[in-house]
């Protein structure tokens, strides 16, 4: 047990370290997990980063090399006194009407979301290319607007920064939006708390007798209640009015979150149109396929001597992530790691979350929506990429049932910044890694992710290079450098992986983990597998959109398509026609043949390249699109339960013309009204010309998930994960990977090594203490809180906020 004063002293540790690294950053609060479903439910001195073995042979491991950036980061987020001066003169703004987070009720207005306005690129390359100064600084801000019947979700801009009294002031944020209502869009969750517990557990407990009579618990909204109730994400919307289904989970009995494991099969139907909830009406029960118009009729059913009842799903060690089974042979002994004799090989500028490594250079940024999103990707000092970011993650399950035929969800909505935990050296990252702390904020407060984000080299188990013949054998390493963040959105964890490679590649690397949301088995046939005694794997895709931001060789690009074509062709010096292949060279010239699917067989070649600019033989200098490991797009056409709210989903890769005005393919409150939504993605493609202009590609990775056996009780990273990769074509002379010394050629003749070359490399001579290598798992600690309003930097204390 760790004494208060030892908590306290920690909590001053951790507040110190966060307010050096000033990262105010921010995200709302998540609704109740019954209202959309299972989601809703100070970078500390690591000792990774010490010089831990000063004497004698043993390995110096140093941190990052600490330096300046060029530039100030313009994409780093507010500042902790930033987002309280916001918030505090927000309050002060009485046409707002606002009641701080912890006192506001259904009616009344509150500060979901207090950001950095990310800056347009117009406005910025002016400011890192050349003698310009900084853009102007924003806030952006969600505000929860229920004090009206027609509750909303608005987006607003503060500025300019710092807060005057003299120059700020408030407006709709409208521009970067299809839909264009003064940044508004209603807000279906203002009721959420009342609709549960005075209407939703008021019918779930009406029917109690039959819930203890089937699986002996009730759902009452109760403390002693064993069961749980919730269901679709969104809610549908069609024909004016709001569609609740809702079904019955067993709780888990212990700290396992097994929930979403644990379906019971019986679903209900309400409408929920409206603020008045007298308004509100129950419309009917499901029950093994059998649809039953009122609790009248399902009560007389259940107890007619004729109703068939099924099995419940009941946690267990099925269900549990500890070690089971017999343990492996020669598992107790210690397995391999990996460690950096010479330490950090790269420099971090923790103050302007500037990081280089080797020729590749970027800047770090971090939102509540999104998560980490690199900007302003150099290599040998040339931009290839402005912005690399998350923009959304879909979940589109499919089933008998209408709940997991209602659930489609965009997890935007409840933020990849607020669960973007601590991560655990050696397990989420090599012991050695370094790390960088994240922060969101909510309810009037800034959480902070302690070592939430890590950087690391790592040796691939492969070389990037290897030749061997008669006289010699050439072998390279393949060292690459990665930055990662993983973050658990209600059952499930994603793993995100921006890794750089010596040849000037760049990887983005996705995988899930996590539990599944199953489907209660019966009726299930047709959409996965029976998994467990009553349980069914259902099926759903996992497509999770990105935006890359080209500059090859400055804002002017085109994309260009190579594709192998079988071919018969005649030649001068055949007698006869050839069966063979050709390259079939050609250009996505305007917006309106933009949306592509990758080709079959991979015959296509996708390239971003400058036209204007050839290399010296006359080729076009650019940066190929590879995709690999499962890249999909979405199975379904026409969602039905997201309509015009995720378009961006329906296709492989997609290119438009760069806008300050077009910044998102989607936006978190889309689900809200999946008719007319914040972003509709497809109102980008317009006709508009793509020969040698700013483009933006939108890429998605994802996983067609159709759960087994093997998913219980959690999927595994192995197989759940998508990539893609930036790599050079035509862009450099040659292979520039040829530049690191890690490389080793040795000359033999006849059995004998006449020669060996190392290139300069240092070898690893120094001996390292894998005692303690081993992290202190007992230092795992969780959030740091600080209050904004009042704001009270001086308080500090430790809260981790859970979907689940």
């Amino acid at each position: 047990m760790l004494s208060s004063s030892f908590l306290r002293s920690l909590g001053l540790l951790a507040l110190g370290l966060l307010l050096l690294a000033d990262s105010g950053q921010s995200a709302p609060q998540p609704k109740a997990a019954w209202m959309r479903g299972a989601r809703t439910r100070l970078a500390k001195s690591s000792k990774w980063n010490s010089n831990r073995w000063a004497n004698g042979s043993a390995c110096v491991e140093t941190a990052p090399s600490d330096f300046q950036a060029p530039k100030e980061n313009v994409w780093s987020g507010l500042t902790n006194w930033e987002a309280a001066s916001v918030t505090r003169w927000l309050f002060g703004q009485a046409e707002l009407n606002l009641t701080r987070s912890e006192d506001a009720g259904n009616w009344d207005n509150s500060i979901l979301l207090v950001e950095l306005m990310l800056p347009n690129k117009t406005d910025v390359l002016p400011y890192v290319d050349g003698d310009a100064a900084a853009p102007t600084r924003y806030a952006h801000v969600v505000l929860d607007l229920r004090a009206t019947v027609n509750p909303t979700y608005t987006d607003i801009l503060v500025g300019p920064l710092p807060v005057t009294n003299g120059t700020t002031t408030w407006q709709p944020v409208e521009y970067p939006y299809t839909r264009k209502t003064g940044g508004s869009i209603r807000n279906l969750d203002a009721d959420s708390d009342t609709m549960q517990t005075d209407f939703i557990l008021k019918i779930t407990g009406s029917i109690s007798d039959i819930t203890l009579d089937l699986w002996g618990g009730t759902a009452m909204g109760m403390d002693n209640d064993t069961l749980d109730v919730w269901g679709i994400d969104p809610v549908w919307q069609y024909d004016n009015k709001l569609t609740r289904w809702d079904t019955f989970w067993n709780y888990p009995t212990d700290e396992f979150d097994a929930e979403t494991l644990l379906p019971l099969g019986l679903f209900l139907k309400t409408d929920v149109t409206g603020r008045d909830p007298s308004k509100w009406k129950m419309k009917g029960w499901l029950y093994n396929d059998i649809f039953y118009p009122t609790t009248a009729d399902f009560r007389k059913a259940y107890y007619s001597g004729n109703f068939t009842k099924l099995g419940a799903n009941v946690e267990g060690d099925w269900a549990r992530t500890d070690q089971q089974g017999p343990v492996l042979p020669m598992d107790t002994a210690t397995p391999p790691g990996a460690v950096a004799p010479s330490g950090a090989r790269y420099s971090v500028d923790h103050t302007r979350k500037y990081v280089e490594w080797m020729d590749f250079s970027f800047y770090m940024g971090f939102s509540r929506d999104t998560g980490l999103a690199l900007y302003d990707i150099r290599h040998k000092g040339q931009r290839i990429i402005y912005e690399l970011s998350l923009q959304e993650a879909l979940a589109h399950y499919a089933g008998n049932d209408p709940v997991q035929s209602g659930t489609a969800y965009l997890d935007s909505y409840y933020g990849f910044g607020p669960y973007a935990f601590e991560l655990v050296p050696g397990y989420d990252c090599p012991a050695y890694a370094s790390f960088v702390n994240t922060s969101f904020y909510v309810s009037e407060t800034t959480h902070t992710h302690i070592n939430s984000v890590c950087l690391f080299e790592f040796d691939a188990d492969y070389p990037i290079q290897s030749h061997t013949n008669s006289a010699y054998t050439a072998k390279t390493k393949n060292i690459y450098f990665t930055v990662r963040f993983v973050a658990t959105v209600g059952n499930y964890d994603y793993s995100f992986s921006y890794e750089f490679y010596l040849d000037g590649s760049i990887r983005v690397e996705v995988r899930a983990s996590g539990y599944i949301q199953a489907a209660y088995y019966a009726n299930n046939h047709d959409y996965g597998y029976q998994i467990h005694d009553f349980l069914s794997g259902s099926m759903h895709d996992h497509v999770l959109g990105f935006k890359a931001d080209l500059d090859i060789l400055g804002t002017e690009n085109t994309m260009e398509l190579t594709t192998n074509v079988p071919v018969t062709e005649n030649y001068v010096w055949s007698d006869h026609p050839r069966n063979t292949m050709k390259l079939q060279r050609s250009f996505i010239e305007s917006e309106d043949d933009s949306r592509l699917f990758y080709t079959g067989n991979g015959r296509t070649q996708y390239r971003v390249v400058n036209t204007a600019k050839p290399n010296k033989y006359g080729e076009y200098r650019g940066y190929r699109i590879l995709p690999s490991d499962g890249t999909i797009h979405l199975t379904v056409l026409n969602s039905s339960n997201l309509v015009d709210a995720a378009d961006w989903a329906n296709y492989d890769l997609m290119i438009t013309k760069q806008k300050d005005t077009e910044p998102r393919s989607a936006h978190p409150y889309n689900g809200q009204d999946v008719y007319d939504p914040m972003v509709r993605f497809g109102d980008f493609f317009n006709g508009e010309s793509l020969t040698q202009e700013d483009l933006v590609v939108w890429f998605n990775l994802g996983m067609h998930h159709i759960p087994h056996t093997g998913d219980l009780p959690n999927t595994v990273f192995t197989t759940a994960h998508s990539g893609i990769q930036f790599m050079p074509l035509n862009y450099y002379d040659g292979d520039i990977s040829r530049q690191t010394v890690n490389m080793v050629r040795i000359n033999y003749d006849k059995g004998n090594v006449s020669e060996v070359k190392t290139f300069g490399q240092k070898e690893a001579t120094c001996s390292a203490d894998l005692a303690k290598e081993e992290f202190d798992f007992y230092s795992y600690t969780g959030d740091v809180v600080i209050r904004k309003f009042p704001y009270d930097p001086n308080d500090p204390y430790f809260e981790t906020d859970s979907i689940v």
